[in-house]
């Protein structure tokens, strides 16, 4: 997509912020739940552990994504988190970008494998993820969040 930067945010800036709270509206939309951000900590999306990026057009904030690391020290293995795109830009290749660039970032931090995991009602979540790379595996490591009925995914990178 022409115009789209992304660039690594503290998770205090607003658009990291933005984007969190974006993705967890969007869940409850689509699974009909109540949650926010008080069920998700965010103090592992910061550095060493983890790092959030932030995608924008123009200066107009487009989506981010995060990673953190799977256990309760920094390690080698991480696992991706809140990816969300703007709704205007699905299908425009945000999400593939931001995934892309995670990818990269997580190799740069030292991670050898990642894990993510997506909902039945996220089906282009899931063609995303099967369309790059991305393996479906049954369980997680320790550590890791996961959802009983949640798709999981791994990709060695």
């Amino acid at each position: 997509m022409d115009g789209l930067s992304i660039v690594e945010e503290s998770i205090e800036a607003s658009g990291a912020l933005s984007v969190l709270h974006a993705a967890v509206d969007e869940l409850n939309r689509r699974y009909g739940t109540a949650d926010d951000l008080s069920h998700f900590n965010v103090d592992e999306l910061r550095s060493p552990r983890g790092t959030f990026l932030v995608a924008r057009v123009g200066g107009d904030l487009a989506g981010g994504v995060g990673v953190r690391s799977i256990g309760s020290t920094p390690s080698s293995v991480g696992e991706v988190k809140r990816l969300w795109v703007r709704p205007d830009l699905r299908r425009s290749g945000t999400a593939t970008t931001l995934m892309n660039a995670i990818e990269s970032r997580s190799r740069e931090m030292g991670f050898v494998q990642l894990y993510l995991e997506t909902g039945y009602a996220q089906p282009e979540a899931l063609a995303l993820y099967r369309g790059s790379g991305w393996g479906e595996v049954e369980n997680f490591p320790p550590g890791a969040y996961s959802h009983p009925n949640a798709y999981r995914f791994a990709k060695y990178l």
